[in-house]
């Protein structure tokens, strides 16, 4: 079975891009089924690359390999899923976490799989029509690779339904699972929701940036917007923030934040072992939250924005880019002279270039001045494939305000 290219078409493959869009197909020979195995051919007949067929996504077919001589087989995702844990290993990150993405999909070139690590436990995201077809296969590897005691599935993402996917969650393998698993990160310990979480629980691409905000925090009152549950906030606490103010609108997420900082020896009213910041929870949305702290005339020395995706895709960027201005302006507005925002976008829809216009944008409209002193992104174990720039979605800037 395979696919043939209309002419022209075939520049993205060359270029080792793993994704074949539908109007790039000229026809399709043989009759595959969802997620089964097909060869991309050019127009001219070339062989080009061996795929996951998706008879529903505009992305029609995602790349297994480049290599004509190598079959997608059992074999074939033992060998990609040693090599994403060995590249794993050699980080060093064992020394400050025992949780950390095992598999970053593409990056990792296996196409719609997200695997994190809590502790002994795995949680996966099978994303795409081609994990979907290999997902039996998949998990008994995993679980042979990574020496974990379990799986449990999260692939409850709206990504599935674009792959003509149901969500699914569950225990996948393993038994006798908690729901709740206790990690540990930089000497602090947080609470991760695998069933009900966001993603698969916990945010562990922001892990190096929770701990910069605590480097940062020292003797400053704080404000951690869309704040989950409290991973920023916590580590602001730490690094002894005089007070922080943590909103979000979930008071399930809040509540799990007041269990953490209790589980660090952080109470709201400051009196802990080793900890004298005052600690608030708001529930309350963002844009709403932050028009109120202005019209009270509010003001914090640091500020962390650190929103959901507003724009999946390129499509959703202006409606998104107008939410990324409103509360960068408001934030700006609340920062005293020489306050410090820590803003992030994780829009795959905004790269980075268009995020600091962004930026820059709400500050002229704030009427501030800032300098942009840092830039942050995701994680070493969210690696980006340098034929996938898609893979760099997490952008963050430190800005100074004037």
């Amino acid at each position: 079975m395979n696919i043939i290219l209309k002419p022209g078409r075939e520049k993205s493959l060359l270029r080792r891009h793993p994704w074949v869009f539908s109007g790039a197909v000229a026809q399709v020979n043989g009759d595959p089924q969802s997620g089964q195995t097909v060869d991309v051919r050019a127009a001219d007949g070339q062989w080009l690359a061996r795929a996951a067929y998706s008879p529903t996504s505009q992305i029609r077919a995602r790349v297994w390999t480049f290599d004509p001589d190598e079959a997608v087989d059992a074999d074939f995702f033992r060998r990609r899923i040693d090599s994403a844990l060995a590249a794993r290993a050699s980080l060093g990150l064992d020394s400050v976490t025992d949780a950390m993405r095992l598999i970053h999909a593409e990056s990792d070139r296996i196409p719609g799989l997200v695997v994190d690590r809590y502790g002994d436990v795995l949680v996966v995201q099978v994303l795409t029509a081609g994990c979907e077809f290999w997902r039996e296969t998949l998990a008994d590897l995993l679980l042979e690779a990574s020496g974990a005691t379990a799986i449990y599935e999260r692939s409850d993402a709206d990504v599935r339904e674009l792959e003509g996917l149901l969500p699914r969650t569950g225990l996948l393998r393993g038994a006798n699972l908690e729901s709740r698993i206790t990690i540990s990160e930089y000497g602090l310990k947080f609470l991760v929701d695998i069933e009900r979480g966001h993603k698969t629980g916990f945010y562990l691409d922001q892990r190096a940036n929770r701990n910069r905000v605590g480097q940062l925090a020292a003797g400053r009152d704080v404000l951690n917007c869309f704040c989950y549950t409290g991973g920023f906030s916590i580590h602001a606490a730490r690094g002894g923030a005089k007070s922080v103010v943590s909103v979000d609108t979930s008071a399930d997420a809040l509540a799990i934040g007041q269990e953490n900082a209790a589980l660090n020896g952080i109470q709201p009213e400051g009196v802990s072992t080793g900890s004298t910041t005052s600690l608030e929870w708001l529930e309350a949305d963002v844009f709403t939250g932050l028009r109120k702290f202005r019209d009270q005339n509010c003001s914090w020395d640091l500020i962390v924005l650190d929103p959901p995706k507003f724009a999946p895709t390129a499509a959703q960027a202006e409606k998104a880019a107008r939410g990324y201005k409103d509360i960068n302006r408001l934030a700006f507005k609340l920062l005293r002279p020489g306050g410090i925002l820590v803003t992030f976008s994780c829009s795959g829809g905004i790269d980075a270039a268009l995020f600091q216009k962004i930026v820059a944008s709400a500050a002229l409209d704030a009427g501030v001045e800032a300098q942009i002193v840092e830039t942050l992104t995701q994680g070493p174990d969210h690696p980006v494939s340098i034929h996938f720039p898609e893979g760099a979605y997490l952008k963050g800037l430190v800005c100074v305000k004037g």
